[in-house]
């Protein structure tokens, strides 16, 4: 498995290779789920992969409830096909319980999980409740605890939902709770299946090893499930579906721009399949991800758009090919946003800069 193979496989999963013939919801379903701690991405993300979408097309399904947004993978914010939520979200519980307790375990000390689990399920049914409202109420039973840390409990430990507007194109503001059975109409599930996950990623997002799957999931502890099924063995300890194909090494990969946290870019416990280690370290700051372009199939830079404008910040110098597809793909970009003939604007390369970002970066200074 040669790397420019596992890149144009990666990619050919991921819709980038090119654009895709597929519905909105079809897309989402493909990819599992999309990161939507900001409620723009999710949008940018499937017009990026998509040959035909609009803004209103993801908007009406999380109206319509196809689609829904809450707190899945690794604990974040996801976007998920409503049937996918329903087993996603209890295999989710464990890394959940593990990241609430990491935060707030000391600020919960001596509350009775179940108990406090059942008070907040009484005071959401029937109603929609953000979760400073919802912290509040809470702290009405236990006054000894922190608002915060009760209502962050409340949100990892039950399946919830962030109902729109909230989470659409431009829509931030207090996120909203909802109980998912009665958003949904019906219950999660209570035995799902692990091997259903595995199997869901590597068809987006594989060849991939057992610490990619855990790295990109939340989840531990998946070698024996994985190795006991029936997949693909491959070299380096990457695994496959069985009859999944590869991509052909030589097929162009297009240039493309990935919005804020997008997933491929914290899909892989080892992402050199897509990036460098240096351009690792400038995309993933922290919590942080920045939005990336892609070169050749591979991290080029990061980019934003600022008051209308496209601003684009190359990690090395670029070929005057490559800068005239990135501006003709920019300018798509920028029309999609509303921003129809925006200008782009490039930054110097970050080749010999001495912080990150650097000084020019818009909201670096």
């Amino acid at each position: 498995m040669d790397d420019r193979t596992l890149n144009r496989t990666t990619l050919e999963r991921q819709l980038l290779l090119r654009r895709a013939p597929l519905t909105p919801l079809e897309a989402v379903r493909h990819l599992v789920a999309l990161q939507g701690q900001e409620p723009n991405p999710p949008y940018l993300g499937l017009w990026s992969r998509l040959s035909a979408f609009a803004l209103e097309d993801l908007t009406s399904l999380l109206y319509g409830k196809q689609v829904v947004r809450s707190s899945l993978l690794r604990g974040t914010q996801h976007l998920t096909a409503a049937e996918d939520y329903l087993w996603l979200r209890p295999l989710m519980q464990a890394p959940m319980s593990r990241s609430r307790q990491a935060a707030f375990g000391r600020d919960t000390r001596g509350l009775d999980l179940e108990e406090f689990a059942g008070h907040a399920r009484e005071l959401l049914t029937g109603r929609t409740l953000t979760r400073p409202q919802l912290g509040a109420l809470l702290t009405e039973r236990w006054p000894q605890y922190d608002k915060l840390a009760l209502g962050w409990s409340a949100q990892a430990l039950l399946p919830l939902v962030h109902t729109p507007p909230n989470g659409t194109w431009n829509r931030k503001g207090a996120t909203p709770f909802t109980l998912a059975e009665e958003w949904l109409g019906r219950p999660v599930e209570e035995l799902p299946q692990v091997e259903r996950l595995v199997t869901r990623y590597l068809a987006a997002f594989g060849p991939a090893t057992i610490m990619d799957v855990q790295a990109w999931s939340g989840l531990t502890r998946l070698r024996e499930v994985i190795e006991a099924m029936p997949l693909k063995r491959l070299p380096g300890g990457l695994f496959d579906l069985p009859d999944a194909p590869l991509a052909d090494p030589d097929t162009p990969a297009p240039a493309r721009f990935l919005p804020w946290f997008d997933n491929l870019m914290v899909a892989h416990h080892d992402r050199s399949r897509i990036m460098t280690a240096q351009a690792r370290r400038r995309i993933c700051v922290g919590a942080i991800v920045y939005p990336t372009f892609l070169v050749d199939g591979t991290v080029g830079g990061i980019w934003d758009m600022v008051n209308g404008s496209l601003v684009i910040l190359p990690f090395e110098p670029l070929g005057e090919d490559a800068r005239e597809e990135l501006a003709a793909e920019g300018a798509r970009l920028l029309a999609f946003a509303g921003h129809d003939g925006g200008e782009i604007r490039w930054l110097a390369d970050a080749s010999s800069a001495t912080s990150w970002p650097p000084s020019e970066w818009p909201g670096s200074r």
